[in-house]
């Protein structure tokens, strides 16, 4: 790849391979020992952090970390993962924390792995998850969310201090200090002492002076070992028990309490799933009949996010937003292929103004995305995408696609550890003596250490305190079009509205946004709006050349949740009385944003590693929401 990449891309490493093994040209390294890889990572990192041991001793609802300073071809991880798939509890929760400066392209990850065929349903596993090769945080999921993978591809110092984790184990790899001495720097090694705790052990291929006296120097005891194969000597050892409290991070107090999840939508189902995930038991109230009730429960919904034409912080969330929920969608919708509630299908984002054509234009002018995640397309090729006439250029997004949204959220509330209460309207929260006490409109209560509120625009109305917060609802409007009226597209539309492929006989188009209407009911007027407004950017959409009367149409109408600057909320309520959490002002965006800010509030309840960096975390929160008057 060229050096001179704009972000989000990040340069791939550059290999040659030499006897079927990957050898990096810049750094005139190997990947891992010629002799036998898999075994010198087992030797290495494995045996001299005494991992197997380590968890065979773990609890059934202990969190153990395993951090390292390189990714390369993951062997390391995957050889973690075989051993922990192996030895650990069934119901302990295993992390995996890397960094990688210039990560390998998915095919080349695929010639190095397929090396070790022991591990190839794992690597297959990898591979599946992999992510388009753009800077920042990944989080990947595997084994039903036992394991996860924190990937930042970037720099490590960046790295380190992006991410809030406390490691368990660090794996101090990287190609040799002579060759790659930043990766080897003090304030590294400095970084690592930061994100380590009492007991915390490390080990490393290297003997090198200088990284054991720079890890003395951060309090590490530091023991020369017998190296793998021909290597004579290399280092292990820990950060030992200094009298210190022990960090809470990995196996927080009071982490096997119900949780109370307040809402049944997107969010609230999403929240609830990754908890029973992580073990926790989970209570789900909610005011309505069913799961997605209110603004989830549109027939369709379309996952896409607009990408800033500048790549700053509400691009980047945007974005590895969206690459999280196809991973998360494509995940949970896997048991139930070949009928899923997940249509992968691809998107397009159509420049169907001026506005939008010069937009897009400054778009890809400033910025490189890899093709996996979005690429220009001509209205020509639009047309022969979407398999129906289309007049504009545009952006197509091949790993987007579309929801039920229904289905979804009852899929992901199937779980032994989710009970779900319905016709619960919460109309109170206290706290008293640590915990938090709920009472819905008919005099039930409940009580747990641990509530997240979400809800839209109502959550404001149930939330303690005197405040008054900054949230609005939107009324939105879509219509269901019959689909003998249509040229119906094959994949996702966006232009002025959107559109989706028929399903059912039905493709819904629309949502209108009406400011200050609070009127629940099915407008035909709504239905006009939506036509309009459909056929000024796509006028061939119509079969018989001419639109539908409206009178005959059907459609829902909801209200969508959005904040003063039109950015999510999530964390914590109250910053002296832990507890209570918050997932609300997701707008139009839910089913996009809802996966990763979802995976961020559970990883901020079970204080188990963040997938987000608190550059972007900090950005949401609920106090900056508070009314000023």
């Amino acid at each position: 790849m060229s050096a001179t990449l704009r972000p989000p891309a990040i340069e791939s490493a550059d290999l040659e391979w030499r006897d079927g093994q990957p050898v990096s040209k810049r750094f005139g390294d190997v990947y891992f020992s010629r002799e036998n890889g898999l075994e010198e990572t087992r030797y290495v990192f494995l045996g001299h952090n005494r991992l197997e041991e380590r968890f065979r001793a773990l609890s059934g609802d202990a969190t153990f970390v395993v951090a390292e300073t390189g990714f390369g071809t993951g062997l390391n991880f995957l050889a973690s993962w075989q051993a922990w798939r192996e030895e650990a509890p069934d119901d302990a929760q295993f992390h995996f924390v890397s960094v990688e400066r210039f990560p390998l392209t998915r095919a080349d990850l695929q010639q190095a792995l397929a090396l070790w065929p022991v591990l190839t349903p794992l690597a297959n596993d990898l591979l599946a998850e992999y992510p388009p090769l753009v800077t920042g945080v990944h989080r990947l999921v595997f084994d039903e969310g036992r394991v996860r993978l924190t990937l930042y591809f970037g720099e490590a110092q960046d790295a380190w201090q992006a991410l809030s984790f406390q490691a368990d184990a660090w794996f101090l790899d990287g190609f040799a200090p002579s060759l790659n001495p930043d990766l080897w720097a003090e304030s590294l090694i400095r970084s690592v002492a930061d994100h380590s705790q009492p007991g915390t052990t490390f080990a490393t291929f290297t003997a090198v002076g200088a990284v054991r006296r720079a890890l003395q120097a951060e309090g590490f005891t530091v023991r020369k070992v017998p190296g793998f194969g021909r290597k004579r000597e290399m280092l292990a050892g820990e950060l030992p028990d200094d009298g210190k409290q022990t960090s809470k991070l990995n196996n927080p107090e009071g982490a096997d309490g119900e949780v109370l999840v307040i809402g049944a939508g997107i969010a609230a189902s999403l929240v609830a799933r990754n908890l029973a995930d992580r073990g926790r038991t989970v209570r789900v109230l909610s005011k309505g009949p069913g799961p997605a009730d209110g603004a989830s429960g549109n027939p369709q919904a379309a996952l896409y996010v607009k990408l800033g034409v500048d790549y700053g912080p509400e691009t980047q969330l945007a974005l590895h937003a969206l690459l999280h929920a196809q991973r998360t969608y494509a995940r949970y919708a896997q048991p139930y292929a070949p009928t899923s509630f997940w249509h992968p299908g691809g998107l397009l984002q159509l420049a169907t103004t001026e506005q939008e054509k010069s937009r897009q234009a400054r778009f890809l002018d400033r910025n490189d995305f890899p093709e996996d995640i979005l690429r220009p397309v001509s209205a020509a090729e639009a047309s022969e995408l979407a398999g129906c006439p289309i007049r504009h250029d545009g952006l197509w997004f091949p790993s987007s696609g579309w929801l039920e949204p229904v289905n979804v959220c009852t899929a992901l509330l199937e779980h032994p550890r989710i009970t779900c209460e319905f016709g619960c309207e919460v109309t109170d929260i206290t706290v008293r003596n640590g915990a938090w006490h709920l009472s819905d409109q008919r005099g039930r209560q409940w009580q747990a250490r641990d509530v997240v509120v979400t809800g839209g625009h109502e959550v404001g109305d149930v939330l303690p305190g005197p405040a008054r917060y900054r949230f609005r609802a939107i009324r939105g409007q879509v219509t269901q079009l019959p689909s003998d009226l249509l040229n119906n597209p094959g994949v996702v539309l966006c232009g002025q509205s959107y559109i989706n492929p028929v399903h059912r006989g039905y493709a819904v188009t629309g949502a209108t946004f009406d400011l200050k209407d609070s009127d629940p009911g099915v407008r035909s007027s709504s239905h006009q709006d939506n036509i309009e407004k459909l056929g000024s950017w796509l006028p061939n959409i119509w079969r018989q050349g001419t639109p539908p009367s409206v009178d005959a149409l059907t459609g829902r109408t909801s209200f969508r949740c959005t904040t003063h600057d039109y950015q999510p909320v999530v964390g914590s309520v109250d910053a002296e009385q832990d507890g209570l959490y918050v997932l609300t002002g997701l707008g139009s965006k839910g089913f996009a944003f809802a996966p990763l800010l979802a995976e961020w509030l559970v990883d901020r309840i079970t204080g188990q590693p963040m997938c987000l960096p608190e550059s972007l975390s900090a950005r949401l929160s609920l106090e900056r929401c508070l009314s000023p008057e």
